[in-house]
């Protein structure tokens, strides 16, 4: 698969997530298989008014690479002047996706992320002007619609196309059913229907059989794994080995256990231990979900502030589960 000029190894996506595709995790994923990974959601404001906690955002390691940086806005000439200034001359980032889904009010309040749904002048105008400054792909991540009397993922699609996106992800929701009921992969699969570039599809991607399941219903070019994910980067793995007819073998209690001192390592390492160990609490939540007694290392986390801590009580847990 080729999104524009830029090669991937696979169709099987991490998607964008605020609070969690920071960097650490990312390389994670990259090495647990996922063709292509998404940085966190990037304020166009923020880099063009030169915020250094929004820039920080944007670090990128080459081992991750092909990579994509999403950014969301709603004023286009803001988001072409940051495209053409500031990251047309990174040759770290690949690729530049618009945010025109994120359901959380205070991105939403501003008229930004799927706010955007509501506007389809304003869509095409800051796809026409960012694309026409970009020396990278732009794409655009997109939901079903702003609410269920309002679904207009094709019209969207359509203009995206039309104003020269190299692709569009389709989250099977609407704005105002945030991450709740179930995801309508029908509207993917008519996204599909009606425009030629690739279409990713998005939403309730849980198991490896849910990646397969909506390649195969909705025909889409490529799936992005957003919530799936957390806890468990082996998903990317997972869904190669049944596409390439190998065995899938789901990681063990040791494997789950080992990747998150890994993945702990990491955080401390590029962010410090103080704020790594702090960000690390959520990440060891969804490692052990679904792992015995995993309430009581959770409990035990949530207490620990250093990295030694922590990996010390990651040790005991696993040894103890491996007496019993």
């Amino acid at each position: 698969m080729k999104i524009g000029n830029i090669p991937l190894k696979n169709n099987i996506f991490l998607a964008p997530m605020a609070g969690i595709t920071d960097l650490p995790f990312r390389l994670i994923c990259k090495d647990m298989g996922a063709g292509l990974v998404y940085t966190e959601m990037v304020s166009a404001k923020g880099l063009y008014y030169n915020d250094m906690k929004t820039k920080s955002i944007t670090d990128i390691d080459n081992k991750e690479r092909p990579v994509a940086i999403q950014i969301f806005g709603s004023d286009a000439d803001i988001m072409a002047n940051v495209i053409e200034e500031k990251i047309n001359t990174r040759e770290d980032i690949d690729i530049i996706d618009i945010n025109m889904g994120c359901p959380a009010p205070k991105i939403v309040k501003n008229g930004d992320g799927s706010a955007l749904l509501k506007s389809p002048l304003k869509v095409e105008e800051i796809i026409r002007k960012t694309v026409k400054v970009s020396k990278k792909p732009i794409t655009v991540k997109i939901r079903k619609g702003w609410d269920s009397l309002n679904t207009n993922a094709v019209e969207i699609a359509k203009i995206a196309e039309k104003e020269g996106a190299e692709a569009i992800t389709v989250h099977g929701r609407t704005r105002d059913m945030f991450y709740s009921g179930k995801a309508d992969w029908d509207v993917i699969k008519n996204v599909k229907e009606n425009v030629s570039i690739p279409v990713i599809g998005n939403g309730d991607i849980f198991k490896p059989e849910d990646g397969i399941k909506m390649l195969e219903y909705t025909n889409c070019d490529g799936i992005m794994i957003g919530r799936g994910a957390r806890g468990n980067p082996w998903i990317f793995k997972n869904i190669l080995e049944i596409i390439e007819g190998k065995e899938m073998r789901c990681p063990t209690v040791e494997e789950k256990t080992k990747k998150s001192i890994e993945h702990l390592n990491l955080l401390c390492n590029i962010k410090g231990e103080y704020i790594g160990v702090k960000e690390m609490r959520k990440h060891i939540h969804w490692y052990v979900k679904g792992m015995p007694n995993s309430s009581q290392i959770r409990n035990q986390i949530n207490t620990i502030e250093t990295k030694n801590e922590m990996v010390e009580a990651l040790l005991d847990y696993l040894a103890n589960l491996e007496e019993k």
